[in-house]
């Protein structure tokens, strides 16, 4: 598997996109062993974990009020041979009734239940070692300081002077929203906020 950046300095750049002359060292767990599988195996096994139960109602396909109940079929013809069957309570024949002699019950019936209902007790959640989530935590971190690996899930950073990018503590004295706009336009950061908020799109219902 792919390692992390090696780089031991990192420079530190002003809020004008200037660096300062001073540099700090890299954290080790950029340096960690970037490991996709365990990131896939653990995301896809979290994700279930906010699954909502749905099951379809324990009666569907079961209740025809008029099921005669017996194992058979009034005319061999329709492919529902040795299966409850409908019969008809009204005056006129049967062969005047729709639903007479039709197959029910059966999951290969037309209106009858399904095979194996879902059921809301299903196991839909999903336990993960601890020590897996740690390890897919850091490879995910240590992914993000390989600028091919930033780049290849579509971020646009061919302007952002490095990877990772250190600012000094000047910029969290920031109190409005239009000088962070600013500092992005500086270190050239703006074109992926913009290519992120036209990929964002809300539904016509809302």
């Amino acid at each position: 598997m792919a390692s992390g950046a090696a780089r031991p300095l990192v420079t530190v750049y002003t809020d004008t996109n200037e660096p300062s002359g001073a540099n700090v060292k890299l954290p080790a767990v950029f340096k960690a062993e970037i490991r996709t599988d365990i990131v896939n195996y653990v995301h896809t096994n979290m994700r279930q974990n906010s699954r909502q139960p749905y099951a379809v109602n324990k009666y569907a396909g079961t209740r025809l009020g008029q099921l005669d109940g017996k194992m058979r079929s009034p005319d061999q013809r329709r492919i529902v041979g040795y299966r409850p069957c409908c019969s008809s309570y009204s005056p006129c024949p049967w062969w005047w009734y729709p639903r007479s002699g039709q197959g029910a019950f059966g999951n290969m019936c037309r209106g009858g239940r399904m095979f194996a209902p879902t059921r809301t007790w299903r196991k839909w959640h999903v336990k993960t070692n601890r020590n897996q989530r740690r390890y897919a935590l850091v490879s995910a971190l240590a992914a993000t300081a390989v600028p091919s690996l930033v780049m290849s899930k579509g971020h646009l950073i061919q302007g952002v002077p490095e990877i990772p990018l250190v600012v000094s503590d000047k910029i969290q004295e920031y109190k409005k929203t239009k000088e962070a706009v600013t500092f992005l336009r500086k270190i050239r950061a703006m074109i992926d906020i913009k290519k992120v908020r036209v990929g964002c799109k809300t539904s016509a219902k809302k």
